[in-house]
Formats: C-alpha cells, sequence, structure tokens
C-alpha cells in the first residue's frame, strides 16, 4: 500500500477542439463556481482543429478566478524550455499564480517534424527532456541561464518575470528512462490515461520513480502524482475506461489514492460532457475527499 499523504486535488479536462468552444468555456465556467482545483489543457498543436494550448489557457484565466490551469501536457519539442518558463511565469502574473506546468518530451515525432520541431526519439528525447526540466526550474526562478550542450545553446537569458508564487514542474512520463527523470528531477509525475497506464501497472512505475528520486538525494514524497482518468459516471452506456456509479467512482478514485499513492485525479468525460462533470464535482469529488480523510484518521 502506497499513500504518499498530499492533499487531494481534481481537475477536468477541456477539449481544445476549435468546434467545441462554446462548451469548453461553460465547461470552465462551471469548473470555476465548484472552485476545482485544475483545468487541463492537452497540447497537439500539430492537429489542426486544436487550438493553441497557451492561447485558450490564456483566454480562459481572463474568465475565471478560483481554478488553476494546468498544461496536459505542453509539448517540448515544438515549445523550447526557456521560452516555455516565460510564457508560463507570464501567466502565472496574470493570473495570479494559478499555473502549473505540465510537460512530455514530445511523443509524435512525424508530426512535431511537420511542424518545423527537431525530431528526437529514444535516449536523445530523454537527455533534452531532463536538461529542458533543468533550464526551466532556473528561468522560473529568474536570474541568468545558460546551458550549451548536445541538446541546448542558451547562451545568457536573463529570466523574468518571477511568477508570485511557485510554479510546479509535473512531468507526463510512461517508459523507465522518462519515470527516472521524473523521480530525478519534476516535483510531479502525470501518467497517462488510465486506459493506456492500467492500474495494475502503477506500482511498477511508482517504484521507478521513488527508486530514481532516492538515487538523486530527493524525497520521494516531495513528488506529486498525477492520473488522467477517462470514464462515465452514471446510465451513459459505452466509452473507454472506468465506468459506473458514483459510488463505484468513489470507491475506486478512493483506492488509488491510499493504495496507487495518486493524490490529483484530471477527469476526462467520455459523453454529456456538462451532466457527467456535474456528478463528477458535485458528488464524487466530496464522497472521494471524505473517504481518503478518514481512511487517513485511522491510520
Amino acid at each position: 500500500m502506497t499513500d504518499y499523504g498530499h492533499t487531494l486535488s481534481f481537475g477536468l479536462s477541456l477539449d481544445p477542439e476549435v468546434d467545441r468552444l462554446g462548451e469548453t468555456m461553460r465547461l470552465a465556467a462551471a469548473a470555476d463556481e465548484y472552485e476545482l482545483d485544475y483545468l487541463a489543457v492537452q497540447d497537439h498543436a500539430y492537429q489542426p482543429g486544436h487550438l493553441d494550448a497557451w492561447t485558450l489557457i490564456t483566454h480562459l484565466a481572463t474568465r475565471t478566478r478560483h481554478v488553476s490551469f494546468l498544461t496536459d501536457v505542453a509539448d517540448l519539442q515544438l515549445r523550447p524550455p526557456a521560452m516555455l518558463a516565460k510564457a508560463a511565469a507570464s501567466l502565472g502574473v496574470l493570473a495570479g499564480g494559478r499555473t502549473v506546468l505540465g510537460v512530455g518530451g514530445g511523443a509524435f515525432a512525424d508530426a512535431i517534424a511537420g511542424m518545423g520541431g527537431k525530431r528526437r526519439s529514444g535516449g536523445e528525447m530523454v537527455a533534452y527532456t531532463e536538461e529542458s526540466l533543468h533550464v526551466m526550474r532556473a528561468a522560473l526562478g529568474g536570474g541568468g541561464v545558460r546551458l550549451l550542450s548536445e541538446q541546448h545553446a542558451i547562451e545568457g537569458y536573463a529570466a523574468g518575470p518571477v511568477p508570485p508564487a511557485p510554479i510546479p514542474l509535473w512531468l507526463g512520463s510512461q517508459g523507465p528512462k522518462m519515470l527516472g527523470v521524473t523521480g530525478r528531477a519534476a516535483d510531479g509525475w502525470i501518467s497517462p490515461l488510465n486506459i493506456y497506464v492500467p492500474p495494475g501497472e502503477v506500482p511498477a512505475k511508482q517504484k521507478i520513480i521513488d527508486e530514481a528520486a532516492l538515487a538523486a538525494g530527493r524525497d520521494p514524497l516531495d513528488i506529486r502524482r498525477i492520473y488522467n482518468v477517462i470514464g462515465t459516471i452514471g446510465d451513459v452506456r459505452g466509452g473507454p475506461g472506468l465506468a459506473g456509479n458514483v459510488r463505484l467512482w468513489t470507491d475506486t478514485l478512493t483506492g488509488w489514492a491510499v493504495e496507487l499513492g495518486f493524490d490529483t485525479f484530471i477527469f476526462w468525460p467520455v459523453a454529456d460532457h456538462r451532466v457527467q462533470f456535474d456528478v463528477f464535482a458535485a458528488e464524487v469529488v466530496p464522497a472521494v475527499r471524505q473517504r481518503v480523510g478518514q481512511i487517513r484518521g485511522r491510520r
């Protein structure tokens, strides 16, 4: 059993499809009213029907007051780390610190190259990602940033502005090498969707992160654990992922928190997005918070 003891948080994944902008705006407003923790936006800029993730997030930030924004995850191959840190710091200033920077190495090399990005894979992508995390951490703290390596040519960047609150760096990772990077250099692990990383595979991945953290002199307890969860709540039929009533969702997410070690759940509704979200925010979230609190209180 693994429970890292972090306060639970919950989020909603927003669809960046331009044709669904009206629904996305309404869902963002609802999440803000519920005072949900996060609104997450995926970053696949090479998709012609997708709005740019940072532009969409900035637009939504001006129309919300409480909820924070998470890139889930920003593509490091198309967004150089110093510039990405600049964008995140700027949004942190403009949105009162409501920013979490989720990043990934970039999984679709052909699409990335099609937009003019460098085609990286394997060890090269891992090295680029790890160095990028160090660049972003230094840049978000302000001051000078310089890195000349096989992967980066940053000759001297006077970083700023410094955001009003520290911006966490969460890394989306799945393979053992990138999980090792998570343990060594990231503030959190963003797991891919539960249909791609099923619960049975999670303990082994958590172990890789923890061992890498310890080897780097870090405390594994300092690393957040985020699960993207796709599914349906209630009587909606069909679709992938977790499907069932509020009790099943409550039992399942509670187990994933206290047994698998996740502290943050990002909900990806399959159908009837607003109806599904209302049930998630109004019923599932408070029930899971209560259950996990009771379990922790008995330990």
